[in-house]
C-alpha cells in the first residue's frame, strides 16, 4: 500500500529528526570516548613521570647513604690503625736506639781489645765500666702477631638479596584508584561529597578529601578521617569546584592514588543571618552567629526566606552558654518582631533543653539537650495543600522531621497560608552560644 504524499513527507521529516537525534547521541558518546582515551593517556604519562622521579630520587638517596656508610667504615679503620700502631712505633724507636747503642759499644770494645793489655788497660777499663751500665741483658717486649690487630672488613652479601627482594616488591601500578567519589549534593553555601570503595580487597583506615576552584591549580585538604561523606562549606554559588579523594590502607602510612576528580557546584544561595542585630555578632560570611553579652534580646532571623521544602536545614552548635527554657532554634513562616523566642505561632523550634515546640505549644516528645558540637536538622515536606473551609481560608500542612544527637521527632505543622520558602532563626538569652547554619 503506497503512502499519501503528505504522509510520506511527514515520515521523511520524522526520519530526519530521528537521524539528527541519533547523530547527536553518537557525538556525545564519541566525546565521552575521547575523554576516556585522554584520561588513560594522561594518567599513564603522569604515572610514568612519577615512577621515574621516584626511582631517580631513590637512586640518589641510596647512593648518598652508601657513600656515608663507606666514609664511616673507613674512619673506623683509620681510628683502629692509629690507636694500635702508636705503641708499636714507640717500641720500634726504643729498639732502634738500642741497636745504635749496641753498635757503638761493639765498635768501642773491638778497639779496646785490639790494643792488648798494659798501656791499653785504661781503655779496657773504661769500656768494661760503660758496658756494665747499658744492661745488655734487658730486651724490650715485642708482641706476638696474634696479639696485635689484623684489620678486615666483614661484608654480608645477603644484603644484596634483601635489597633486591624489597626493590622487586617496591611500588605498584593500579589501573584505577581504590576509592571514587560517588555523589555530590548541593547545599546552600556548601556541597556534600560522598565516596565509596571500588576495590573490595582494599581495607581503608582513613580517607582524605581535597577540593579546589576550577580556576585554581592547587588542591587543599578539607577532611581526613574514617567517614565516607563530608560537607564542604564556604562554597560560592554557581562556581565550579573539583573534588578528589584518596585512602590509606590499614596499618600503612602512604596514601593511595587519587580518585578521578569530579566537578560540582551549588546553585543554592548560602544561608545567612540578618546583619546588624545588636545581640549577635556574625562571621564574615554571616553563616555563624555568636550571642554576645549585649542586653538586647529577641529572635535573630535569616536575612531572607532561603529554606525551601524538600531540603535539609542544618544547625551546628559550635559553643554553648548558660541554657534557658526560652532558647530556640528553628524555622518560621515569616518574621515577627516583638517576640523573644520562636516558641510562637507559625513557627517550629527546639529549645536548648531538647523541648520541641509547634506553633507555640510544647510537644510531649522531646529530643536530647543541645550541647557543644550538636547538630540539629530540619527536614520539611509538603503533605497537603488545600483549604478546609473555602470561606475562611486554608490550612496548609507540612511534615516536619527534627533530628538531634541521633534521635528524631516527626510531626505535622499547620500553617495559615502556603509558604514557598521559610525563614530560620534562633534566640538565646545568655552569651556564649555560637551557631553555624548550612
Amino acid at each position: 500500500m503506497e503512502l499519501e504524499p503528505e504522509q510520506l513527507l511527514q515520515e521523511a521529516r520524522e526520519n530526519v529528526e530521528a537521524a539528527q537525534s541519533y547523530r547527536r547521541e553518537l557525538g556525545q558518546r564519541l566525546q565521552g570516548l575521547r575523554e576516556a582515551q585522554r584520561q588513560i593517556k594522561e594518567s599513564a604519562s603522569q604515572t610514568r613521570d612519577v615512577l621515574k622521579q621516584h626511582f631517580n630520587d631513590l637512586k640518589g638517596t641510596l647512593g648518598k647513604l652508601l657513600d656515608e656508610r663507606l666514609v664511616t667504615l673507613l674512619q673506623e679503620v683509620d681510628t683502629i690503625e692509629q690507636e694500635t700502631i702508636k705503641p708499636l712505633d714507640d717500641c720500634q724507636k726504643l729498639i732502634e736506639h738500642g741497636v745504635h747503642t749496641a753498635e757503638d759499644l761493639v765498635q768501642e770494645g773491638e778497639i779496646a781489645i785490639l790494643g792488648g793489655v798494659g798501656e791499653q788497660n785504661e781503655k779496657l777499663w773504661n769500656f768494661t765500666q760503660k758496658a756494665s751500665h747499658i744492661q745488655l741483658d734487658s730486651l724490650p717486649e715485642v708482641p706476638l702477631l696474634v696479639d696485635v690487630p689484623c684489620l678486615s672488613a666483614q661484608l654480608d652479601d645477603s644484603i644484596l638479596n634483601i635489597v633486591k627482594d624489597h626493590i622487586f616488591k617496591h611500588g605498584t601500578v593500579a589501573s584505577r584508584p581504590p576509592v571514587q567519589i560517588e555523589e555530590l549534593i548541593e547545599k546552600p553555601g556548601g556541597i556534600i561529597v560522598r565516596w565509596c570503595k571500588v576495590d573490595d580487597d582494599f581495607i581503608a583506615q582513613d580517607y582524605r578529601l581535597q577540593f579546589r576552584k576550577c580556576t585554581s591549580n592547587h588542591f587543599e585538604d578539607v577532611y581526613v578521617g574514617s567517614e565516607t561523606e563530608f560537607i564542604v562549606l564556604h562554597i560560592d554559588p554557581n562556581v565550579d569546584y573539583q573534588f578528589r579523594v584518596c585512602a590509606r590502607g590499614d596499618g600503612r602510612q602512604e596514601w593511595s592514588p587519587w580518585s578521578v576528580p569530579q566537578m560540582g557546584h551549588s546553585t543554592l544561595v548560602p544561608h545567612e543571618w540578618t546583619a546588624g542585630f545588636e545581640g549577635y555578632s556574625l562571621s564574615s560570611r554571616r553563616n555563624i552567629a555568636l550571642r554576645n553579652d549585649s542586653e538586647s534580646s529577641g529572635v535573630l532571623y535569616s536575612s531572607a526566606p532561603t529554606y525551601f521544602c524538600g531540603q535539609t536545614l542544618t544547625f551546628r552548635v559550635e559553643t554553648v552558654g548558660q541554657p534557658d527554657r526560652r532558647d530556640s532554634i528553628g524555622v518560621c513562616a515569616e518574621k515577627q518582631n516583638g517576640y523573644d523566642s520562636l516558641q510562637r505561632d507559625q513557627a517550629v523550634c527546639i529549645s536548648t533543653n531538647g523541648a520541641v515546640f509547634v506553633n507555640g505549644k510544647e510537644m510531649t516528645n522531646q529530643l536530647p539537650a543541645v550541647t557543644s558540637g550538636s547538630t540539629v536538622t530540619f527536614d520539611i515536606e509538603a503533605v497537603t495543600l488545600g483549604s478546609t473551609n473555602n470561606n475562611e481560608g486554608g490550612n496548609f500542612k507540612l511534615r516536619v522531621t527534627i533530628s538531634s544527637n541521633n534521635r528524631e521527632v516527626v510531626f505535622d505543622w499547620l500553617l495559615d497560608q502556603s509558604c514557598g520558602s521559610l525563614y530560620f532563626g534562633c534566640s538565646f538569652f545568655y552569651p556564649g552560644w555560637k551557631v553555624l547554619v548550612f
